[in-house]
């Protein structure tokens, strides 16, 4: 498969007929001048050794080489190039609440939009660690399996959202089994799990399923996200227009941070526990915190790379050019003219 790493450059291209309209208007100018010197046969009988085909040649050769530098400069790439990687660090499980009350604003733009965005800023500074997600509400799910390749896990979050699960609440419990379940280790080492959640459970007893996950040596960080304080959840209509959530009784739904859970969940695995506040990005103390921890050897994974091409192609356009500057325009001549004196 052919594709073109910057393929901008075929821009470049437009430059093409401008030469070779460049060339031809010096070609005519040329002919004019002599017709003005002189009678242009007897010119022409003259300057016998310059030759008009050799100097066509030349300006061919530089356009092609205009034309295989832009082609060179677009890199080609075809074929895969199997490479295989190893690295070294632990396996990280991030579990993102995507509850409804996940949109309260009392963190701007939203909860979840500053969690997300922590989130992506933590993977940027993952070097070497697998990195999975879990989107989990009143259930879980495994978003994105435990991976390198930290582009496509960005790509998975950019899509968590309430709409993934329709079942409400918020069950911690049901995010702890999913990672429980996903870690791909049977070692009880190198397995983290950040939880991220405005800390409100509504499923089993969370404190038991922690002690479960210390059991399997999975050590739980958890980031409250939100206020202590109550704050309305917001809800939008197909028109934009701002309402809030209400209970069947028609009162506002208030939703705030769960503190005290969240600490009990982190103390109980041997983690940390830290609340997520506007303009503070908490998961780099947690990175801080997982970079000290002892690293293993993870699979190695093999990905496929495009094979540049270029070099044959810039290859070329310099074999033409050095035939340009040593193509000479003159001929040799076996006889000379001497006009009325033969």
């Amino acid at each position: 498969m052919l594709r073109f790493a910057n393929d901008h450059y075929f821009m470049l291209l437009l430059l093409l007929p401008l030469f070779i309209v460049f060339y031809w208007r010096v070609f005519r100018w040329k002919t004019r001048a002599m017709q003005r010197f002189g009678n242009l046969e007897l010119i022409k009988k003259l300057t016998a050794s310059v030759s008009r085909g050799r100097q066509v040649l030349k300006a061919s050769l530089l356009v092609t080489v205009l034309f295989c530098m832009t082609l060179a400069l677009t890199r080609p790439q075809i074929g895969t190039r199997l490479e295989e990687v190893k690295r070294e660090g632990v396996d990280i499980f991030v579990a993102l609440d995507v509850s409804t009350s996940m949109l309260a604003e009392d963190i701007k733009p939203s909860r979840l939009d500053k969690a997300k965005h922590e989130i992506s800023t933590f993977v940027d500074l993952l070097r070497g660690d697998r990195i999975g997600l879990i989107a989990f509400a009143g259930d879980a799910f495994v978003q994105c399996p435990l991976t390198l390749d930290y582009g496509a896990a960005k790509t998975f979050l950019d899509i968590m959202d309430p709409s993934l699960l329709p079942e409400p609440g918020t069950n911690l419990s049901a995010a702890i089994r999913t990672a429980m379940k996903s870690f791909e280790s049977q070692e009880r080492k190198h397995k983290v799990l950040v939880l991220i959640t405005d800390g409100e459970d509504h499923g089993d007893d969370v404190l038991k399923m922690a002690e479960a996950a210390d059991r399997e040596g999975v050590v739980l960080y958890t980031v409250g996200i939100g206020s202590p304080k109550g704050v309305p959840i917001p809800v939008y209509d197909k028109y934009g227009n701002k309402e809030f959530k209400k209970d069947r009784k028609g009162e506002v739904i208030l939703t705030k941070l769960d503190q005290l859970t969240l600490e009990k969940l982190a103390l109980l695995t041997g983690g940390k526990y830290y609340q997520s506040v506007t303009g503070e990005t908490r998961l780099e103390m947690i990175y801080d915190e997982i970079s000290k921890m002892e690293k293993k050897e993870l699979a190695s994974r093999k990905f496929s790379q495009y094979e540049d091409r270029f070099q044959y192609i810039l290859g070329f356009a310099i074999m033409l050019l050095l035939l340009e500057i040593f193509l000479s325009e003159r001929l040799k001549t076996t006889h000379e003219w001497r006009g009325r004196f033969e």
